[in-house]
C-alpha cells in the first residue's frame, strides 16, 4: 500500500475557490475591533449591496427583517463568549422580497487572526420555504383530522338514535363516513401555490359514482354545474347532503329503477349557488312523502348552518326535484 493514501490532500486557493463557488457560499470576515465587515462579491450580491472595501454592521443590519434585527445583533455579540461553531438563520429584505440567510462561524474567538473572525453566509431561502410549507401542511392536516373526528362523533351519536338495530346503524354510519372520506380525499391540503379547493363538479361526480357504476345502469347520472372551487367544510356539507339524497333515491326513487336517471344542474343567482337535483324515470309518485327521517333533518340542518342556504323538495310524477341553495361566500371554507 502506498504511503500516499495516508497523506492529506493539499488544496490550492484555486481549488478552494471552485469548491466555495460550487456550494454558493459567501465568505465574510469581521474585525471585532472596529466592527467592520468584509465580504467576497457573492456576499455583496446576497445582501444587495454595491461592492466596497468593507461595510459597517449597521449597513447590513438595515437589510435585516425588523423582527430578527435585535436577535441577530445579540447573537453576533454573543459569539465572542460562546465556544465552538455557531449558526443563526435570519431574514433579510431586498426590494420588498424576503430571503433567508444562514450565518456560520466559530465562537469564543476561535480561529481569530489579528482580531479578525471568519465565517460564511448561505442563502437558505428554499429550505426555509419548504419547512414553512411542511409546517403549514402539518397544521392543516391536524385541523382537518380534528374536524373529521368531531363530525364522525356527531354522526355516530345521531345515527345511533335513529337506527332500529345495530346492523342498521353499522350500515348507515359506514355509508355516511365513506361519503365524508370521498369529499376529504378531493380537498386534501396542497402547497400554497396550488391552492386547497376542489372543483364542485368533481366532488359531485365522485360522490355519486357508486350509484352510476352499475353495469347496465351506467351513465344515468349527469352533472352540469359551474366550474368553481369549494373548500373542505363545504365539501363535507355537500357530501352529507348528496349522500342522503342518493340513499333515498336508491331506495325509493329514480336510482332504484333501471329506467331511472338523475340530473344535477347548477347556476349562480346573485350571490348564491343553486343546485337542482332532478330525478326522472323512477317509480311514480302518487302522494307527497313525509320528510321526518334523521337523514332529511340532518341535510336541512347542514345546508342552513354550513352553507348558509336552504333545501326545498318538490315531488313531481316523474320523480323528486330538490333545490339546494348555498351562499357563494361560504363555499371556499
Amino acid at each position: 500500500m502506498s504511503d500516499q493514501a495516508d497523506t492529506p490532500i493539499v488544496w490550492s486557493n484555486k481549488h478552494l475557490r471552485l469548491a466555495v463557488e460550487a456550494a454558493c457560499v459567501a465568505m465574510w470576515s469581521w474585525n471585532v475591533e472596529d466592527n467592520s465587515f468584509r465580504m467576497d462579491p457573492r456576499g455583496f450580491e446576497l445582501w444587495g449591496l454595491p461592492w466596497a472595501e468593507s461595510v459597517e454592521f449597521e449597513q447590513l443590519s438595515a437589510h435585516i427583517h425588523p423582527a430578527d434585527r435585535d436577535r441577530v445583533r445579540a447573537a453576533f455579540v454573543a459569539t465572542r463568549s460562546v465556544a465552538g461553531p455557531y449558526e443563526i438563520d435570519f431574514r433579510i429584505i431586498l426590494d420588498g422580497c424576503v430571503r433567508w440567510v444562514s450565518a456560520r462561524g466559530q465562537g469564543a474567538d476561535e480561529g481569530i487572526v489579528d482580531e479578525v473572525m471568519f465565517g460564511v453566509f448561505l442563502d437558505v431561502t428554499g429550505r426555509k420555504q419548504a419547512e414553512e410549507g411542511n409546517e403549514l401542511l402539518a397544521g392543516e392536516m391536524s385541523h382537518r383530522v380534528k374536524n373529521l373526528l368531531a363530525i364522525a362523533t356527531s354522526l355516530t351519536t345521531l345515527t345511533s338514535r335513529s337506527s332500529k338495530s345495530i346492523e342498521d346503524m353499522t350500515r348507515d354510519l359506514t355509508r355516511r363516513l365513506t361519503a365524508l372520506g370521498r369529499a376529504h380525499d378531493l380537498v386534501r391540503p396542497l402547497p400554497r401555490s396550488q391552492g386547497k379547493a376542489a372543483l364542485l363538479g368533481d366532488v359531485i361526480t365522485v360522490l355519486l359514482a357508486p350509484y352510476d357504476d352499475l353495469g347496465a345502469f351506467s351513465g344515468r347520472v349527469r352533472v352540469a354545474v359551474p366550474r368553481m372551487g369549494i373548500g373542505q367544510r363545504s365539501a363535507n356539507a355537500f357530501a352529507m347532503i348528496l349522500h342522503e339524497l342518493a340513499t333515498n333515491s336508491a331506495k325509493h326513487g329514480a336510482l332504484s329503477s333501471e329506467a331511472g336517471a338523475l340530473e344535477i344542474t347548477g347556476s349562480m343567482i346573485d350571490d348564491h349557488l343553486e343546485l337542482v337535483w332532478a330525478e326522472t324515470g323512477g317509480p311514480q309518485v302518487d302522494e307527497t312523502p313525509t320528510l321526518s327521517g334523521f337523514g332529511s333533518k340532518m341535510a336541512g340542518q347542514i345546508v342552513d348552518t354550513e352553507l348558509n342556504g336552504a333545501i326545498t323538495y318538490e315531488w313531481q310524477q316523474s320523480g323528486l326535484v330538490a333545490t339546494v341553495t348555498a351562499r357563494a361566500l361560504r363555499l371556499p371554507d
